[in-house]
């Protein structure tokens, strides 16, 4: 982690990435914050899906995050879980429908009885550049960061 967080600086008591992956996969809920044209923070609740390490979600393209993603595709994504929480920085794109992964339909219909459907609304794919996890109970020596290739 970055100066100034008087965190550890080893990896003793760290988490391992699939203790944030699971939090990924299993959120119910979303929290996604997108950045305004006047560079002031949305933040909405979305559904999603966690899927080899990319985080999918549809909304519909007249809502203020999808106006503010096609203008600035920097986003965070946080699980509902604050206690275990997980902060994924990364950049959000819209998918083609040929793009789209074939699980990520089966996976979000199981999920939420609901269809992922492009025709609503675009699908967008958030690529983490970086994610935190903050274990509220493992603190501070839980706290992890990892990076990810742009």
């Amino acid at each position: 982690m970055p100066e100034g967080y008087n965190l550890p600086r080893t990896l003793d008591g760290s988490v391992p990435w699939e203790w944030a992956q699971k939090r990924l996969t299993n959120s119910h809920n979303y929290l996604l914050t997108s950045v305004r044209p006047d560079r002031r923070p949305h933040t909405m609740v979305v559904w999603g899906i966690w899927l080899e390490n990319i985080y999918y979600f549809s909304t519909a393209s007249s809502t203020r995050k999808a106006k503010n993603l096609a203008s600035n595709p920097n986003c965070v994504v946080c699980n509902e879980n604050v206690e275990e929480a997980v902060i994924v920085e990364g950049e959000a794109h819209p998918l083609e429908v040929k793009d789209i992964p074939k699980p990520a339909f089966e996976l979000y219909h199981k999920k939420y009885g609901w269809k992922l459907d492009p025709d609503m609304g675009p699908v967008f794919q958030v690529t983490p550049r970086v994610v935190f996890a903050m274990p509220e109970k493992l603190f501070p020596a839980g706290a992890t960061r990892w990076s990810f290739a742009s």
